[in-house]
C-alpha cells in the first residue's frame, strides 16, 4: 500500500470512528451541566463552583479518556479486539498458568462488567434522545408535553430499522457527527470570547479547591460529572472495527477539542447569564438556533444510540460464543461487513426496556441518576482486568503495574462511590438490569457445566467403543455421517441411537467437535485439525474465536486440503437434541434449574447456529438430568 493510500485509509477510518465510536460521549454536553447544577443536588451556581466543575470535567476527559483509555487501555488488545469481553478473555489467558487462583474471580468480574455495559446500552438511547428533544422546552414551554411521545416515536423507528442493517445509512454517520462536533466547538468559542475568564478552569487548582471547599456537596456533584465521561468504554469496545490509530486520531484531533471548547463555552455562558442554567446547551447561541440544534442533536443522539445498539449485538454474540448465553438467531445485514449483525430477540427486548426507562423516568435529568453507576462500574472492572493483563501478559514490574492502574482505580472508585449516592434516584435501574443479566449468564454457564458433568458420568470412551465395534462390524452404507460431539465427550448419543435403531454404520464416519478459544479470531489455517481413528472414522476438531462466525460448510471445504473431502449431497449430519430435566436436590437451586431448562428449550438449534443445510440434518432426542 502506498503512503498516499495509507493516509486516505486512515482519514476514512478516522471519519467513521467519529460517527460510530464517539456518538455517546459526543452527546453528553446536552445534559451534563444542567444535571450537575440541578437544585436537588444543592450546588449553588457561583463563579467559584462553576470554575471548579468545568475544571473537573476538563481534567476528567484528560485523565480518564485521554490517558487511561486512549493511551493505556487501547494497548491491551486481544489480537486487535477490544471491549470488556475481549479484555476478560485476555486476562483469563494471562493468569491460566501464572496465577490460576484468579481465573474464576476474573471471569466473574468480566461478566459483571459486561452486564453493566448492557445497563449502559439501555440508558444511552433513552437519555440521548430525551436530552435532544428537550430542546423544544427552550423554544416554547407549551411543547413540553410532546417530548416523551416524540422520544418514543424516534426510538421505535430506530429499533424497527435495525433488521435492515446500517450499511446504507452508516456512511452518513461520520459526516453528521463531524458537523455536530464542529457546532460544539463553534458554540463554545463564541461564548468563551464573551467571558474569557472561564479559561482559568484549565488550571487543575480550581478542581481541587472545589472538592476541598465543598466536601460532601462536591462528592455528590462528582456523580453527575461522570456524565461527561460516558462512552469512554465504547472507544475501547470498537477498537476491532477501526484500529487504534483512527480512534486516537479522532479523539485528539476532533472530539476532545470540541468537547473541551463546548464545556468551557457553556461555563462562560453561565458566568454571564446564570438564568440559562435551565438548559445551557440550547441557549448558547440564542433563540434563533434552538430548532436547528434540536434537529442536529436528535440526529447525533440517534447515531449515539445506534452505536450502543450495535455494541449490544456484538457483545451478545461474544457472550454466546463464550458459553455465557444460549444460542440465539443471528442475522447478517451486510454481505461485505461481517460485524453487521442483527439479533431480533435482543433488539426488541432492549427496545422494551428503553421505552420503560423513557416513560418511567420522563426526563434526562432523572435518567442521569441511573447513568453513572453503569458507566463507572464498567470502568472499574476494565481497570482491574487491565492490571492482570499488564502484570501477567506483559510481565511488567509489580510496582509499575500498581502505579499505572492504582492511580486510575482510585479515580474509578471515587466516581463509582459518588454515583452510588444516586442508588435510590434511578441508580437502582441499571444495577437491577445488571443483576438479572449476571444471574442469567452464570446460570447458563453453570447449567452447561452440569449437563457436561452428567454426560461425562455416562460417557463411553470413543476409542474403546470403536475397537469393540469393529470386532464384529455392522453393515456399512454409502455416504458420510457427521456426528456433532462435545468437547471431551465420549461416544455421541446420536451414534448410539442410530446403531440401536437402524443397525447400520455409514462407510465414512466423522466426529465433529467445536472448540471456542479465549481469542477473538482463529486464522483459517489453524481452524481445522483432523485425526484418523481407523476404519474410515475421523475426529474433526474445529477451533473458533469468540468473534468468529460459525460456518460448518465452510469448514468442511477447508478439510479437502487435509485429505478429507466432502460432498454435501452425500453427507448427513446427526445431532442429538438435548432435553434438560431438572432434578431437585442436586446441581443448582430449583429456580435456577428451571430458568436454565427454559433457556435451553428456547435456545437456537445447533444445526441453525452452525449454518448446516437443514435438508442434511437428522436430529435424535436425548434427555439429560441436572
Amino acid at each position: 500500500m502506498t503512503e498516499q493510500h495509507k493516509k486516505s485509509s486512515l482519514a476514512a477510518l478516522t471519519l467513521a470512528a467519529v460517527g460510530i465510536v464517539y456518538g455517546d460521549i459526543g452527546t453528553s454536553p446536552l445534559y451534563t451541566l444542567k444535571t450537575i447544577f440541578d437544585p436537588e443536588h444543592g450546588l449553588a451556581l457561583s463563579e467559584g463552583n462553576l470554575l471548579g466543575i468545568i475544571s473537573l470535567i476538563f481534567w476528567g476527559l484528560t485523565l480518564i479518556v485521554s490517558l487511561k483509555y486512549v493511551t493505556l487501555v487501547l494497548r491491551a488488545d486481544n489480537r486487535g479486539e477490544g471491549g470488556i469481553m475481549a479484555l476478560m478473555a485476555l486476562a483469563l489467558n494471562s493468569v491460566t498458568k501464572a496465577a490460576p487462583r484468579w481465573h474464576y474471580p476474573l471471569m466473574l468480574l468480566g461478566v459483571f462488567g459486561a452486564t453493566m455495559f448492557y445497563g449502559d446500552s439501555v440508558i444511552t438511547p433513552a437519555i440521548s434522545v430525551l436530552g435532544a428533544i428537550e430542546g423544544l422546552e427552550v423554544a416554547a414551554t407549551g411543547l413540553e408535553q410532546y417530548i416523551v411521545p416524540l422520544t418514543i416515536i424516534v426510538l421505535i423507528t430506530l429499533y424497527a430499522m435495525q433488521r435492515h442493517g446500517t450499511a446504507g445509512i452508516g456512511r452518513f454517520f461520520g459526516p453528521v457527527m463531524v458537523v455536530w462536533f464542529a457546532a460544539l466547538a463553534i458554540m463554545g468559542l463564541v461564548n468563551i470570547v464573551e467571558a474569557p475568564q472561564i479559561l482559568y478552569a484549565l488550571n487543575p487548582y480550581h478542581a481541587l479547591r472545589f472538592m476541598y471547599e465543598n466536601r460532601m456537596i462536591a462528592f455528590v456533584a462528582l456523580g453527575a460529572v461522570v456524565l461527561s465521561l460516558t462512552g469512554a468504554e465504547a472507544l475501547y469496545a470498537d477498537m476491532g472495527h477501526f484500529g487504534k490509530k483512527p480512534i486516537r486520531a479522532a479523539w485528539f484531533l476532533i472530539v476532545f477539542p470540541a468537547l473541551a471548547l463546548n464545556y468551557l463555552g457553556q461555563g462562560a455562558l453561565l458566568l454571564t447569564r446564570p438564568d440559562a442554567i435551565s438548559n445551557p446547551f440550547f441557549q448558547q447561541l440564542g433563540a434563533w438556533s434552538v430548532y436547528p440544534l434540536v434537529v442536529l442533536s436528535t440526529l447525533a443522539a440517534v447515531i449515539a444510540s445506534q452505536a450502543t445498539i450495535s455494541g449490544t449485538f456484538s457483545m451478545t454474540k461474544q457472550a454466546i460464543a463464550l458459553g455465557l448465553l444460549p444460542r440465539m438467531r443471528i442475522l447478517h445485514t451486510s454481505a461485505s461487513e461481517i460485524g453487521q449483525i442483527y439479533i431480533p430477540a435482543v433488539n426488541w427486548l432492549q427496545l422494551a426496556v428503553v421505552l420503560l426507562a423513557v416513560v418511567g423516568f420522563g426526563s434526562s435529568d432523572k435518567l442521569a441518576g441511573a447513568y453513572g453507576i453503569a458507566v463507572t462500574a464498567t470502568m472499574l472492572a476494565t481497570t482491574f482486568l487491565t492490571f492482570f493483563v499488564i502484570r501477567y501478559r506483559w510481565h511488567l514490574p509489580l510496582w509499575l503495574c500498581f502505579a499505572a492502574t492504582g492511580f486510575f482505580i482510585a479515580i474509578d472508585i471515587a466516581l463509582f462511590s459518588a454515583s452510588t449516592l444516586k442508588l435510590f434516584h434511578g441508580g437502582w435501574f441499571p444495577l437491577l438490569l445488571g443483576v438479572i443479566l449476571f444471574t442469567v449468564m452464570l446460570t447458563w454457564k453453570r447449567g452447561r457445566e452440569l449437563v457436561f458433568e452428567n454426560l461425562q458420568k455416562h460417557a463411553i470412551p470413543l476409542e474403546d467403543f470403536l475397537s469393540s465395534l469393529f470386532v464384529a462390524p455392522p453393515t456399512r452404507v454409502y455416504g458420510t455421517a457427521i456426528f456433532l460431539r462435545g468437547e471431551s465427550d465420549g461416544v455421541p448419543h446420536a451414534l448410539l441411537h442410530n446403531l440401536s435403531h437402524n443397525k447400520v454404520l455409514h462407510e465414512r464416519v466423522v466426529f465433529f467437535t467445536v472448540h471456542v478459544v479465549e481469542e477473538p479470531w482463529v486464522p483459517e489455517d489453524e481452524q481445522v485439525k483432523v485425526t484418523d481413528l481407523g476404519h474410515q472414522c475421523y475426529q474433526l476438531n474445529v477451533y473458533y474465536g469468540f468473534k468468529d462466525e460459525p460456518d460448518i460448510p465452510k469448514v468442511l471445504a477447508l478439510c479437502e486440503c487435509l485429505g478429507l473431502p466432502f460432498e454435501m449431497m452425500e453427507t448427513s449430519f446427526f445431532i442429538a437434541r438435548q432435553t434438560v430435566i431438572s432434578t431437585p436436590g442436586s446441581g443448582m437451586a430449583t429456580w435456577r434449574e428451571h430458568l436454565f431448562v427454559a433457556m435451553s428449550r428456547n435456545a437456537r438449534g445447533a444445526a441453525d447456529y452452525y449454518q448446516i443445510p437443514p435438508n442434511r440434518v437428522i436430529e435424535l432426542g436425548t434427555q439429560v438430568e441436572i
